[in-house]
């Protein structure tokens, strides 16, 4: 365990680039529960454990599992995604998905912020194949359409 803390997994402290540190957007009304549950929360996190320190990842993790269970998102009975990094992926496709599909279709500069990656080349080279594709067939018709007119 000693070599895992080392190297900063598990560990609380300072955001590991200028660019991890950024403001997400939160629905009104969680917005308002975070703040109410601040009030009422002793200590400095969000959400800790019995005695005030932090909840432990395994702890964090089961319940990101049973969650997946109950809702059928399973493999083999066993919850899909096993780690909570499976979190980003969604919110990044939810980020770039189609309104007409569910998603919120925002520009990639946008997307590249909200994930807090250094470079938009970065979120391109990561999340480029979910961005809406246009339909080129109209194009492609009115092209042909003008091709054949030509004398």
């Amino acid at each position: 365990m000693r070599e895992v803390a080392e190297h900063g997994f598990g560990v609380m402290g300072a955001p590991k680039s200028a660019g991890s540190r950024r403001t997400v957007p939160l629905l009104p009304m969680v917005a308002n529960a975070l703040r109410e549950w601040r009030l009422a929360c002793p200590g400095e996190l969000v959400f800790p454990a019995d005695r005030g320190q932090p909840i432990s990842m395994r702890t964090v993790v089961r319940a990101w599992q049973a969650a997946q269970i109950a809702a059928g998102v399973v493999t083999d009975g066993n919850a899909k995604y096993p780690g909570l990094h499976a979190l980003r992926h969604f919110y990044a496709s939810w980020c770039i998905n189609r309104k007409a599909d569910g998603g919120l279709e925002l520009p990639i500069k946008v997307v590249q912020g909200r994930l807090g990656h250094a470079s938009i080349q970065m979120t391109a080279d990561r999340y480029g194949h979910l961005f809406p594709r246009s339909d080129d067939s109209a194009e492609l018709a009115a092209a042909e359409r003008a091709f054949m007119a030509v004398p």
